[in-house]
């Protein structure tokens, strides 16, 4: 697959479709089972409030994954990122109830780089709180 953006048909400032992904607890489940991670804050409400978190928390390499969908939905192409990372700074807090949570994610093209690159900068937010930091993926265009 190649990129469907165009490196010359984006400018610094380009901003990505924004999109908000529903997270319940039978996605954390879910996740749990194709990941490994079987932690008990992800799925035991309990054990999360017995060691301090507010409820059952979304894996951070949920979250992180979520947020990047952002970016391989816009170039067409997952394997056009060729560099991303994140700080974790909030937990995304997933309630037992038929909503869940929602993790909401916006982009924006921060630098032009060589070889046809850019660096895409992520907000990914959840009940109003930034859940990732230096949210960064540098994606190889066409």
């Amino acid at each position: 697959m190649t990129a469907n953006i165009a490196y010359d048909d984006v400018e610094v400032g380009t901003e990505l479709p924004a999109q908000t992904f529903p997270v319940t607890r039978a996605t954390l489940v879910r996740y749990a089972g194709a990941s490994g991670d079987f932690n008990p804050i992800h799925w035991n409400e309990k054990f999360a409030k017995e060691v301090g978190l507010p409820d059952v928390i979304a894996h951070g390499m949920f979250t992180m994954a979520e947020a990047i969908r952002v970016v391989t939905d816009w170039t067409g192409d997952p394997g056009a990122v060729v560099e991303y990372g994140v700080r974790f700074t909030k937990p995304v807090v997933v309630p037992n109830d038929d909503q869940g949570a929602l993790i909401e994610v916006s982009g924006k093209v921060a630098a032009k780089l060589d070889d046809n690159t850019v660096r895409v900068d992520l907000t990914a937010t959840s009940a109003g709180q930034k859940v990732l930091g230096m949210s960064r993926a540098v994606v190889r265009l066409a």
